[in-house]
């Protein structure tokens, strides 16, 4: 699958995509949806710290970096998309502003900064984002004042307590969910 980056320093580079099949690369419509929906939250992405997690080939991150995030953390376990990942930071020149951490979203530990923006991009219909959710929630990983973005398929219900689905917009096959922590 042939990727890019949309906008940004980045604007029209290419991107490689994990080989084999485990791994579903959003598609640019989506994440032109996506960086959309968040631009209009957010006003922009300059300075803030990005976590995308399920990172695959870092499209979502990479593009939060073309756009001026300060920093973002990958986190990835699957061997061909930390391969195709850290091909797409390398050929970017993104190193100094990347972290890829070989690890399961499920046992990983993160300190400081806390994240402005953490995107979820999970296999679509494999457990339930409930679960994760409340586990990135309870981590403390997100800023008070930050947005959870979480792609799943059409139908696959995507909410947790503690947290406000924000907006909601199907794009392709793929349901876009902006969330954040519910105010006290």
């Amino acid at each position: 699958m042939a990727m890019r980056i949309i906008a940004g320093e980045w604007r029209g580079r290419p991107i490689v995509a994990p080989a084999g099949d485990t791994t579903r690369p959003t598609a640019d419509r989506t994440r032109e949806t996506l960086f959309s929906m968040l631009t209009s939250r957010l006003g922009g992405f300059t300075d803030r710290h990005v976590i995308d997690l399920f990172a695959g080939s870092g499209a979502l991150g990479l593009e939060a970096l073309s756009r001026g995030a300060a920093t973002c953390r990958f986190v990835e376990r699957d061997r061909a998309a930390l391969t195709a990942l850290t091909t797409n930071v390398t050929k970017l020149g993104a190193a100094a502003r990347a972290t890829i951490l070989p690890a399961s979203v499920e046992t990983l530990r993160l300190g400081s900064p806390l994240a402005a923006i953490i995107m979820v991009d999970p296999p679509y219909r494999q457990g339930d984002p409930a679960v994760l959710l409340s586990r990135i929630r309870d981590m403390g990983w997100l800023a008070p004042d930050g947005w959870i973005s979480y792609e799943s398929a059409h139908g696959e219900p995507v909410m947790a307590d503690g947290l406000t689905v924000r907006a909601t917009r199907d794009v392709g096959k793929a349901r876009l969910t902006l969330l954040t922590l519910d105010r006290a």
